[in-house]
């Protein structure tokens, strides 16, 4: 046999003892030859350096430094679930679903929920080609070196597989691995590690790939996604994918009603306690990928999903003291600060109280003992107060009057929950807290520039404002603590590129109160440019589609206020985008204008997405639900007989997939 055939038979083999070892747990040779043969390889690999592969089983080692990770837009965004907590809520879920989808026999897929962090692996022509964080779930970072380390994670597919897909999944730290890391620390007098979830997800940005080999991780997949997929349900997906070589937990089931659905959420809330890994919860998903395109999405989650969290562990400490955080808002936030305790997983040493009145509703006091819980396994809070050790001499916490920053006195609207420090100008907190926002990645996204960095140049009086970054020099920053040249031009440099930054996350940044990402989105859509939408009066902004009076009036306040003008005045002097770039589409007409569709069903040409563009390139509006203002209905095969029956009731036209080719053919 000639080199390049060993070369390529020891990878084969190889791969198969890897996938045998870490994803079937039926190792079929000792570590011994495995190593012998991994040494072989590299011999022979570093002797003939024409046959290198970037997936061969030797690259796993790492090595590779990794200074800066290189952001990526994911080609099918990374939605989050919808959480419930209790019996009642999934049976809403269901009856939600239903009436989208009609009288229809629903099936479902469970799956455990496994506390790690997520990852969407490219595969093409069976090769891995590009693993990306869920960073905000529009993009994330590129770790594929990293994540080439980790040996469940399969580099060479096998079987009859798409050209090109995703695979999404959860990269999670072991129990046994946790502890023998922690054991290691302990022993050479180091801090361990407080989670296995944050030390999986801290372990993906690691510069040194080297580094990320050494650490027991693993990875569990769960969903496919990609055009042509050879099944046609969630279930069948994972049987697939698993003969494909990936990690799939064999723990999933198909539940052919709500009932057998409850049944695996009251097996798994015991068991769960003797897997190797953390897990909060269960996520059930209609199984059908017919029914999932028919449910589509909201604007953050798939309707088609949700997760049902387990009851969360409950500990009592002591509370040592309240102190209050100022948001960039001005709102008053306390914080409980307690004797350090365990709860799942973590050290716990602090719990937001939310409010006054939530502290008046438990009868909160400095030195009580306390019972803590994490919300949906997330931030800890306490629950309630043991009033049997509290201390015959404590005394009623009385909420604060004045701002702890700026000694400003506090307000409180009538029908607001929080108290507010309005020194909005003049308030330390509140300043950075804007800068930080304006700043951050799904506004500005500077580079160079991070919230301790904001903090830096505001008490070196360098800004007072999000303005004035665009006025900031390298011969200021330098003389700063912990600024070397490349910090200073880098900063500078990632202030000059967010001028590219487009209008909708421009107006995000800006920090006007209720504007989150998807108002910031309709505003830019619907005015244009900032300067109409200055000028825009109560009642045309609330006839604007999905803004409330709400917004509508914060809005109104922000731009009524002159400190906000002429701030806006100078970062359109400084070329930041305050106008909407029209991209031109050279095949687009204005066919369609004014009608709006409804897309359902399966087509045989075209994709839905792919039929959706061509509507709204042609001037149309995609609807996602049928209603009196829907003009035409866009039917393929396997229509939801819910749409169907609305659409004849209310005798809306459907249209064929070649009825719609013909109708953006046609000319005026």
């Amino acid at each position: 046999m000639d080199n390049q055939n060993t070369i390529q038979t020891l990878r084969e083999e190889l791969n198969q003892h890897n996938h045998n070892y870490y994803v079937l747990d039926t190792p079929t040779i000792s570590d011994f030859e495995f190593d012998l043969k991994l040494k072989q390889l590299q011999e022979l690999e570093n002797k003939h350096p024409e046959y290198f592969d970037e997936n061969s089983p030797t690259q796993r080692v790492g090595g590779s430094i990794t200074k800066n990770f290189q952001t990526v837009k994911h080609d099918h965004r990374m939605y989050s679930l919808d959480n419930s907590y209790s019996k009642e809520e999934l049976l809403d879920w269901e009856k939600r679903v239903q009436k989208v989808l009609g009288d229809v026999s629903l099936e479902y897929t469970c799956e455990l929920k496994y506390d790690g962090a997520s990852i969407s692996i490219t595969y093409e022509n069976g090769k891995l080609k590009r693993a990306v964080t869920r960073g905000d779930g529009v993009q994330g970072d590129d770790v594929t070196n990293n994540i080439k380390t980790i040996k469940a994670i399969p580099l060479q597919l096998k079987g009859d597989f798409p050209e090109t897909f995703d695979v999404r999944g959860e990269i999670i730290l072991p129990f046994a691995g946790f502890e023998k890391m922690n054991q290691e620390l302990i022993e050479i007098g180091e801090t361990p590690y407080s989670n296995p979830r944050n030390t999986a997800s801290g372990s993906l940005k690691l510069q040194d790939s080297a580094e990320v080999a050494k650490r027991p991780l693993d990875c569990l997949l769960y969903f496919i996604i990609g055009n042509k997929l050879p099944f046609k349900s969630q279930f069948e997906g994972l049987e697939t994918a698993r003969n494909w070589g990936f990690k799939v937990p064999k723990e999933s089931k198909l539940a052919h009603n709500m009932e057998e659905v409850f049944q695996f959420i009251e097996y798994w809330d015991v068991q769960r306690h003797d897997l190797p890994y953390e897990t909060d919860g269960v996520v059930i998903k209609v199984n059908s990928f017919q029914h999932q395109e028919e449910l589509g999405f909201t604007a953050k989650s798939p309707r088609w999903a949700i997760a049902y969290k387990f009851k969360s562990e409950q500990v009592s400490t002591k509370l040592n003291s309240i102190s209050y955080q100022v948001g960039r808002t001005g709102a008053i936030t306390p914080v409980a600060n307690l004797e350090p305790v365990q709860l799942a997983g973590t050290i716990v040493k602090r719990a937001s109280l939310h409010n006054a009145d939530q502290i008046e509703k438990l009868d909160i006091r400095i030195g009580d003992t306390v019972f803590v819980e994490k919300g949906g396994e997330i931030i800890p809070k306490i629950i309630a107060v043991d009033l049997n050790k509290r201390s015959e001499n404590s005394e009623q916490t009385k909420y604060i009057t004045h701002c702890p920053e700026c000694q400003t006195e506090l307000i409180r609207g009538e029908s607001e929950a929080n108290h507010y420090c309005p020194n909005f100008y003049g308030c330390p907190p509140q300043i950075i807290g804007r800068i930080q926002h304006f700043i951050s990645r799904k506004a500005m996204d500077i580079e160079g520039l991070g919230g301790e960095t904001v903090a830096l140049l505001y008490n070196n009086n360098l800004v007072y404002n999000y303005a004035d970054l665009y006025e900031v020099t390298e011969e200021q920053i330098l003389p700063l603590e912990r600024m070397a040249q490349k910090s200073a031009e880098n900063l500078v440099k990632g202030v000059e590129n967010s001028k590219n930054i487009p209008f909708e996350r421009v107006l995000y940044a800006l920090g006007i109160r209720f504007v989150g990402e998807t108002v910031a989105k309709k505003l830019a859509k619907h005015y244009k440019n900032i300067d109409t939408l200055s000028k825009a009066s109560l009642i045309d902004l609330i006839l604007v589609d999905e803004i409330g009076e709400r917004i509508a009036q914060s809005v109104i306040e922000f731009f009524e206020n002159q400190e906000n003008r002429r701030i806006i005045d100078r970062l359109n002097s400084f070329g930041v985008q305050f106008e909407t770039v029209e991209i031109i589409n050279p095949n687009a007409t204005n066919i369609l204008l004014g009608k709006t569709f409804v897309v359902s069903g399966v087509f045989e040409e075209f994709s839905r997405d792919d039929l959706k563009k061509a509507i709204e390139d042609n001037g149309g509006k995609v609807g996602s639900s049928i209603s009196a203002k829907t003009d035409f209905v866009l039917a393929g095969a396997n229509m939801g007989p819910a749409k169907l029956e609305k659409a004849v009731k209310l005798t809306i036209p459907i249209i064929s997939e070649n009825d719609f080719k013909k109708m953006i053919n046609e000319t005026e």
